[in-house]
């Protein structure tokens, strides 16, 4: 199921940066009033991502849905169809490519994410996985979906709906980390604290967050440092990806944070248009 569609007017705007004035190839060769059919497949295995969207770029220029449709979230094979399309040739080759390559990115940083969700949970079925919020600028809803279709949940939406405490926040302070974090209590009482931490002494030190964040620790070292604090959750980030997560999460972390899915490749979309 799709967590969400992105809302029109981004839609719009997408439409708008590939065609500001119109499509020159077709208008020149005056074949936009015939009709024809846009069929989207998968070229490769895929979580596929950006479907709705897809299918609505194809509603916004007068196209029909037809057919099977594949939703976000859906494990495809390599042909399996994902959305087709019928109209007028001057709207299917406008939204073609945006629709396309839409799809494409989404897809990839989807399935990458689910990837690394299999992974943790054959490592700990209880480990959840978590994106940072380092996607490229200007993209946070649609990447945000693609997180979330590929079965993980976003770290931070945003600097104003968390409380982590980096090394950066506490080279301001001039007071123990027990002072701190309960000045953070009495101030945000609701959220939990996370402290991101870079060695074992510093996470003895912080052992009374919520959750310690260990950034880019080895196994061996989240394993030991869990068994010196098991109350406190632990949250692995730097580096995780579906190569280490298992590891990651058998060693005791609750948590694992990534980046690596908005890296991800692009899974091919392939595409035909034919007259109808």
């Amino acid at each position: 199921m799709s967590p969400y569609t992105l809302p029109d007017h981004e839609l719009e705007r997408l439409l708008g940066e590939d065609a500001p004035a119109g499509d020159a190839t077709t208008f020149a060769l005056d074949i936009g009033e015939c009709c024809g059919r846009l069929d989207f497949r998968a070229r490769f295995a895929m979580v596929v991502c950006g479907s709705e969207e897809a299918r609505r770029l194809g509603e916004l220029r007068g196209l029909v849905p037809t057919g099977p449709f594949a939703a976000s979230g859906t494990k495809l094979q390599p042909g399996e169809t994902i959305l087709s399309l019928t109209g007028e040739a001057a709207a299917l080759h406008i939204v073609w490519k945006t629709a396309q390559t839409l799809m494409e990115y989404l897809s990839g940083i989807a399935t990458t994410t689910a990837d690394i969700v299999a992974a943790a949970h054959a490592g700990n079925p209880d480990c959840a996985v978590v994106c940072t919020r380092k996607n490229f600028p200007g993209t946070k809803a649609a990447t945000v979906k693609a997180v979330l279709t590929g079965g993980a949940s976003p770290h931070r939406l945003s600097l104003s709906e968390t409380l982590l405490v980096f090394a950066e926040h506490r080279a301001f302070l001039a007071e123990t980390p027990a002072a701190t974090l309960a000045r953070l209590r009495r101030r945000w009482p609701e959220r939990a604290i996370v402290v991101e931490v870079g060695d074992e002494a510093e996470a003895l030190a912080w052992a009374g967050a919520n959750i310690l964040q260990l950034e880019k620790w080895p196994i061996a070292a989240v394993d030991r440092i869990k068994q010196q604090i098991p109350g406190t959750r632990i949250a692995a980030a730097g580096g995780v990806n579906a190569a280490n997560a298992a590891d990651y999460a058998r060693a005791g972390a609750a948590i694992l944070v990534t980046s690596a899915p908005y890296f991800a490749g692009p899974r091919d979309v392939a595409v035909s248009i034919s007259p109808a």
